[in-house]
């Protein structure tokens, strides 16, 4: 278990589909990825491969499910399982409207039991880890009791790693956007959960916008989860894997990456995809480097044509670099 999860990106909605998570994996070889949050019902009775299908390069890759009826998440699990993924997570931090009202995500954080009985009935039907993903506290149960109650008990459910958004989640008057600001970070309440459950792995999500952070997050907590800063400036994990996972490989500069992303964009457009879908992904791979506006515009201008296709991702290129060598001041 130890180091499995030293460093992860978050699941995002709208974000991190199968395209963004091929495009993070030329970056980072050890990260584990996240999918969006998919509903136990929409993998039962939906179309399985559209939302299950992922390219075996993504590994280590994680669904993360929602859902609070045990029969219908222990049957998502073993769809997922048999997909290939390598952990299912239970999402009970989600705070939006539309999640509580199926009653899942994080309302779920007042019920318990009800989590440790999905955590047992997702557990008993696959061998993968079932992992858990919530908040410190929700509304006004914002006590360290209320959390260490809700991990203890599902920790005796089985659960083994519980990754913890370190800011409260308010259910009513705030949207899920002012739900990943507005409440206060509180780091330190994550650092006393682990210490006082020393066997679970532990990792903290929110926040997180450097790998120095990361680093110092290490040496309280047993993992870090990345979200929007892995998103917005991707180019961020490229120096993780050296950091800390002990990997010799060099470390790909942009080009090499764009490069690498060519031959799976061109079989996606054969395949149907419009480039936009995938280019989306990578609008911020230059983030604070000369030519990074040139970048941006050119793929947010030209991607969208039904007719775009790896040329403009070429032509970005240049322009980029030739932005670049006018400008060394950074945009």
């Amino acid at each position: 278990m130890a180091g499995e999860r030293k460093l992860s990106v978050a699941p995002m909605m709208d974000w991190t589909d199968r395209h963004c998570r091929f495009f993070l994996r030329l970056i980072t070889r050890h990260a584990r990825l996240y999918t969006e949050m998919v509903t136990a019902a929409a993998i039962v009775h939906g179309d399985r491969d559209k939302l299950l299908r992922f390219s075996s390069q993504e590994h280590p890759v994680a669904l993360q499910i929602g859902g609070s009826d045990t029969a219908e998440l222990a049957e998502a699990a073993r769809i997922a399982a048999d997909f290939g993924y390598d952990e299912i997570n239970l999402n009970v931090g989600c705070p939006s409207d539309r999640v509580q009202s199926g009653r899942f995500g994080a309302c779920l954080m007042a019920e318990p039991d009800v989590v440790g009985d999905c955590v047992q009935a997702m557990q008993n039907a696959v061998s993968v880890p079932v992992t858990v993903k919530c908040r410190i506290g929700i509304d006004d149960q914002d006590t360290e009791a209320a959390l260490a109650d809700f991990v203890g008990t599902i920790r005796q459910a089985g659960c083994r790693t519980i990754i913890v958004h370190a800011r409260k989640a308010w259910l009513e008057g705030l949207s899920p956007k002012e739900n990943r600001d507005v409440p206060p970070l509180d780091y330190d309440r994550v650092y006393r959960l682990k210490r006082t459950f020393p066997d679970l792995e532990i990792v903290i999500n929110g926040g997180v916008e450097t790998l120095d952070a990361v680093a110092d997050h290490l040496s309280h907590v047993d993992g870090v989860m990345l979200g929007r800063a892995a998103y917005q400036n991707p180019y961020l994990l490229a120096h993780a894997d050296h950091r800390f996972f002990d990997d010799p490989h060099p470390v790909p500069d942009r080009a090499e990456i764009v490069e690498a992303f060519l031959p799976y964009i061109d079989v996606e457009i054969s395949q149907g995809a419009r480039l936009h879908h995938m280019t989306r992904h990578i609008l911020g791979l230059f983030q604070g480097q000369p030519g990074a506006r040139a970048w941006r515009r050119h793929l947010t201008v030209q991607g969208v044509k039904a007719d775009a296709g790896l040329e403009v991702l070429r032509d970005a290129l240049a322009f980029t670099h030739s932005r670049a060598a006018m400008q060394p001041a950074a945009e």
